[in-house]
Order: C-alpha cells, then sequence, then structure tokens
C-alpha cells in the first residue's frame, strides 16, 4: 500500500522538454517511475529519448491523459506559466498534480487552488514549492532523491524539501511506506492534515513523521486532527525554534507574528495532542525508532 503513488501510477511531466524537466524525468524513470509522456504544446507529437526510454510529447493533459490514461502530472513549468499549466491539468481532471515550480505568485496559487475546489477537488494538488512525494520501490514524482531510503512503514509528511530528505535518510534501515513534501508556501493544495488522513488509512503505514516548520497555524489545526482521529504513533519536528520574531525565513510562509506561528507554540500543540516531538530532526528520527521497537 502506499497513499497518492504507487506502482500503478502512470506519470506524465508538464514541462519535460525544459532542462529542469528532462534532468529529473530522468531521475525518475531510474526510480522505476512509469513516466508514459510529457506535455509542450510547441513540441507535440515529437519524442524524447531518455536513458533508452522513448517518451512522446503531448500538445496538452487532456490529449497526454486520452492517449496513455495518465493519472499523475508533475510540473517543472516556470512561475510565470505554472497557473495556466495547473488550471489545465484541472481541467483535464488528472487525478494528481504535483506543483514542483518554485516563486509561483501566492495570487496565482489562491487562483489554481479555488479553482480546483470549484470543479469538485477532482485534481489533488501538491504543492506548489515542494519536493513531490514517493513511495519507495515503487514510484517517485518529484525531485526527491531514490536512493536514500528503502520501502518500510513509516509514513513521512513535510513543510520542507531538505528536512524530508534528512529524516528519509536517517530512518533509511526502517524505510518510508510513502513520504510527501507538501510545501511552504502559504497557500499549498494538500496539506499535513490530508496527509494524516491518508497514511491513518493506510494498512502499511505503522508510525507517521510530522515535519513542520514556523509560520502560520498548518501545525496546529494538524494537532487538534491528530488528537481527534488518528491512532497511530506520531512524531514531530518543527523547524525554526532560533527565528527571530518578525522576519521571513527561508520558505514564504514562514512568518512569525507575536506568538502565534512559533516553533515553541506549535511544539505545545502536538505535545498535547499526545505527539513526541523532536528538538532536532536527528532526535525526532530517534523517537520514531524507540516507538517501533516497542
Amino acid at each position: 500500500m502506499a497513499i497518492f503513488l504507487n506502482k500503478d501510477s502512470k506519470v506524465i511531466v508538464q514541462g519535460m522538454t525544459g532542462s529542469t524537466g528532462m534532468k529529473h524525468t530522468k531521475l525518475m524513470l531510474a526510480d522505476g517511475t512509469n513516466i508514459v509522456g510529457g506535455v509542450n504544446p510547441r513540441k507535440a507529437g515529437t519524442s524524447v529519448d531518455i536513458d533508452g526510454s522513448d517518451i512522446p510529447v503531448f500538445g496538452t493533459v487532456a490529449e497526454a491523459i486520452e492517449k496513455t490514461g495518465a493519472n499523475v502530472s508533475v510540473l517543472f513549468v516556470p512561475p510565470a506559466f505554472a497557473k495556466a499549466a495547473v488550471v489545465e491539468a484541472i481541467d483535464a481532471e488528472i487525478p494528481l498534480a504535483v506543483v514542483i515550480t518554485e516563486g509561483i505568485a501566492v495570487h496565482d496559487s489562491a487562483a489554481f487552488y479555488a479553482y480546483a475546489v470549484s470543479q469538485g477537488n477532482k485534481t489533488r494538488i501538491i504543492g506548489p514549492n515542494c519536493p513531490g512525494l514517493i513511495t519507495p520501490g515503487q514510484s517517485n514524482a518529484g525531485i526527491i532523491p531514490g536512493d536514500i531510503t528503502k520501502p518500510g512503514r513509516i509514513g513521512l509528511v513535510s513543510k520542507s524539501g531538505t528536512l524530508t530528505y534528512q529524516m528519509m535518510y536517517e530512518l533509511r534501515d526502517i524505510g518510508f511506506s510513502s513520504a510527501v513534501g507538501i510545501g511552504g508556501d502559504p497557500i499549498i493544495g494538500t496539506t499535513h492534515i490530508d496527509a494524516l488522513a491518508a497514511f491513518e488509512a493506510d494498512p502499511d503505514t505503522d508510525l507517521i513523521v510530522m515535519i513542520g516548520e514556523i509560520g502560520g497555524d498548518a501545525e496546529e489545526r494538524a494537532a487538534a486532527f491528530i488528537k481527534e482521529n488518528v491512532t497511530k504513533p506520531v512524531v514531530g519536528y518543527v523547524a525554526g525554534f532560533t527565528a527571530p520574531e518578525g522576519k521571513t525565513m527561508g520558505h514564504a510562509g514562514a512568518i512569525v507574528s507575536g506568538s502565534s506561528g512559533t516553533a515553541a507554540a506549535k511544539k505545545e500543540a502536538l505535545e498535547a495532542a499526545g505527539v513526541k516531538v523532536g528538538k532536532t530532526p536527528t532526535e525526532t528520527a530517534k523517537l520514531a525508532r524507540e516507538i517501533l521497537a516497542g
């Protein structure tokens, strides 16, 4: 089992023919991802040879779905064109759109997320500004390195890309059912709560690791959800304990005002919900090990 992505997922890449898209298409293929096509209106009808795989390029997402049965799109589209690309994916009703692009205007993210909702939420959006998601040994949709872990029974949901990789590496001997990088922008599609609910329902996930960071109240809301709905053990880490108040830190969403959004406030809320919270990623991994060891 896995959440959102598995060995049967048929993946297309919007922006595959650009340098970043090509690089990561190659890496995703190496991880066993079933990539069935790319999308570029200017190169429709052509194909690209990547390490012996001849991948067709389609003019639209709708055409790619019609010809290949694709059910996942990974987007490596420049920020200025990302909104139109996501809207196109939503119009084609692809079940999962993974928006890797960094630097998308918040207004654009708000617009395509609202559009997805208005169309009945037929398309799950992950991101933007995220590393994507991986189900080790089955499929990799995004930029998460596929060689730093193995299949296992830990579920991981994280705002931070680099901390996703670190946690996967720290617990590589145990392995992961799925790891989802949801992105750190102020407006994202899939939230901590969405991933927590999916991991709770997944029979092959025994423990959940949740990584948050300062800014907003997503982690506090996740804590309330965990308290009411999650029966599996959850361990957490919140990045930004040393961040100065009122300063934007790295991710656009990581802004602290007053006591709201601080790492300490988030840690307190999570611990009140029964989540063990580590002070560092390494300590968090140690907590996960102790729980799994019984």
